[in-house]
């Protein structure tokens, strides 16, 4: 199983950036996407999960109204509109076969994680 999450950048406030998770050696129907982001001297949070049929997905507070998780075949997006600073951090994506709907934001719940891409919002 491999993840790798792409995208990330030296942003403006209010810029999109579009970051994209491509798995390889699993079948996304069977599994929920994750992701997360960790900011310096901050915990992982998850910013935006997706549920394996995609029945279900979770959004931060933080997030909402202006991130939106998508997928197909072999892909995983995380399509960031309205970037703040506040929104700089390593953002990694993971797969996790037997998270529950309700858990889909707890980090210790995914058992794949991909590298991290960095993304910084400054001006």
């Amino acid at each position: 199983v491999q993840l790798q999450a792409s995208g990330g950048g030296l942003v403006q406030p209010g810029d999109p950036l579009r970051l994209t998770c491509a798995t390889s050696g699993i079948t996304l129907d069977y599994y929920a996407i994750g992701w997360f982001r960790q900011a310096p001297g901050k915990e992982r949070e998850g910013v935006a999960c997706i549920s394996s049929k995609a029945g279900s997905i979770y959004y931060a507070d933080s997030v909402q109204g202006r991130f939106t998780i998508s997928k197909d075949n072999a892909n995983v997006y995380l399509q960031m509109n309205g970037l703040k600073p506040e929104d700089t951090a390593v953002y990694y994506c993971a797969a996790s076969r037997t998270v529950l709907a309700s858990q889909l934001a707890v980090a210790d719940e995914y058992d794949y994680w991909g590298q991290g891409t960095l993304v910084t919002v400054s001006s």
